[in-house]
């Protein structure tokens, strides 16, 4: 794009420096942290943000995050959209608080339970239900049971997959050729001994995959989302979809963790999808640990009359504090509350406004980049045009500018997705918020150009 590399890493340094000098006590806290946490963090995606160590949070709150220093951060990250109906909501932290009083685990159904499985069929189609803790268990035991009614040992997903921790998911394709994800540490097993992995979009690569007759489900988000960033469906690409699983006896799970973006039902609602089983996590609970899984009548009947008999011993499938009643209230009101038409409303909105004002950017300075959006969620790359696959979409990549990007905003007050140039709208953003994405976006660009031409 005729940005030198040598102007990223001039302004990337002097970023880099200020961070530092302004956050002394999240480098304090890093330090200390070395000798007790892996890498100076509880978990170890938390060292990929751009600064030299991570800031460290003291309060999140609606839109806004602020770190041990006292800095504020208009909040677009949001959690990796497990906050993407924003922190701390006060509709959902009371009824926390009050079901705390009540009891938090019990291994006992609740009345919530029964509302949340009602509301969730209501909402995309599916009439049976399930509760567990995060969307990797709810998609692990998906395929358990995809497998077990099916009688087939394989699965499928699609090159750029992101289906959280799950073992037969961490493949790529490269040069054409399946093999275990770079960084897939200790693996149980190779996983392209039970996975097929093809190309997003590639309806005849899809058919040639499932004619075999061995594929028990395929695994997908309706949209791609995370690895590579968003890859948005062609054109009756999801009616193929569905056309080909159903000819081949092959069952359909859809994983609408990240798509819920699109609206109250998802992109499942949105485009009248029609799975046999569907995944969604993270921001169901408003941050509270939870998940469900859904499956269609025909699903349900195979299911019950396999597991559901306190003589039949269930194995790989549940949890002790799966569906516990704290974590099902806090469902409750978030579905109720806060998963809303009003409120994606405003979202959306403020995600177009979002998209158009990188695209102004984009233009104005003739930028070989492109913005796309899905609902309330917003990514810019750094190629032309959008690809039609996680293999076009790898082409992209620029990490050294993302990094300086990233911190260049973070230093501005901006917190964006580290592993991506992802902005996520909550019903707490405002247009300001939006706003000063724009203006400080451009601000970057602005020095970047400004040293090329010195």
């Amino acid at each position: 794009m005729g940005i030198s590399r040598h102007t990223i890493e001039e302004l990337f340094e002097r970023e880099q420096a200020a961070f530092v000098t302004a956050r002394p006590k999240s480098r304090e806290l890093s330090e200390r942290a070395q000798a007790s946490l892996i890498g100076g963090v509880p978990m170890q995606w938390m060292i990929e943000w751009p600064g030299q160590f991570p800031i460290f949070l003291e309060r999140a709150e609606g839109a806004r995050v602020t770190d041990v220093d006292g800095h504020q951060y208009v909040d677009l990250c949001l959690g990796d959209t497990g906050a993407m109906f924003g922190h701390a909501p006060p509709v959902v932290t009371d009824e926390i608080a009050a079901q705390a009083g009540r009891g938090i685990t019990s291994m006992l159904p609740t009345e919530d339970s029964l509302w949340v499985a009602e509301e969730l069929a209501r909402r995309f189609g599916l009439p049976y239900w399930q509760i567990v803790l995060s969307a990797t268990d709810a998609n692990r035991f998906a395929l358990r049971l995809a497998r077990d009614i099916t009688g087939r040992n394989r699965i499928l997903v699609f090159n750029g997959c992101y289906h959280g921790t799950v073992d037969e998911t961490i493949v790529i394709l490269r040069d054409g050729m399946s093999s275990s994800r770079e960084g897939n540490v200790g693996p149980a097993f190779d996983p392209t001994t039970t996975t097929d992995i093809v190309e997003f979009n590639d309806v005849q690569a899809l058919d040639e995959a499932l004619s075999s007759g061995e594929v028990a489900c395929v695994l997908t988000e309706p949209a791609l989302t995370n690895h590579y960033g968003i890859v948005l469906p062609e054109a009756n690409y999801h009616d193929a979809l569905r056309d080909i699983t159903r000819r081949y006896g092959t069952l359909l799970i859809i994983d609408e963790t990240h798509t819920i973006s699109t609206g109250p039902g998802g992109y499942t609602r949105a485009y009248r999808l029609e799975p046999d089983m569907l995944v969604l996590g993270k921001p169901i609970a408003s941050g509270v640990p939870a998940a469900v899984y859904g499956m269609s009548h025909q699903v349900a009947e195979k299911v019950r009359s396999r597991t559901v008999s306190p003589d039949i011993p269930v194995a790989g499938i549940g949890g002790t504090l799966s569906a516990n009643a704290l974590a099902t209230h806090a469902m409750r009101a978030t579905l109720e509350h806060l998963m809303t038409e009003p409120n994606y409303v405003h979202m959306i909105a403020l995600a177009q406004r979002l998209a158009a004002g990188v695209e102004e950017t984009i233009r104005d300075y003739r930028l070989p980049w492109y913005v796309t959006r899905l609902g309330a969620r917003v990514e810019y790359r750094f190629q032309p045009t959008p690809p039609r696959n996680a293999s076009e979409a790898e082409l992209g990549a620029d990490p050294e500018l993302k990094h300086l990007i990233h911190l260049f905003c973070l230093n501005r007050g901006l917190l964006l997705t580290p592993f991506h140039n992802m902005a996520l709208i909550s019903p707490a953003t405002s247009e300001g918020d939006v706003d000063l994405h724009t203006r400080v976006v451009r601000e970057c660009v602005e020095a970047i150009m400004e040293r090329d031409h010195d």
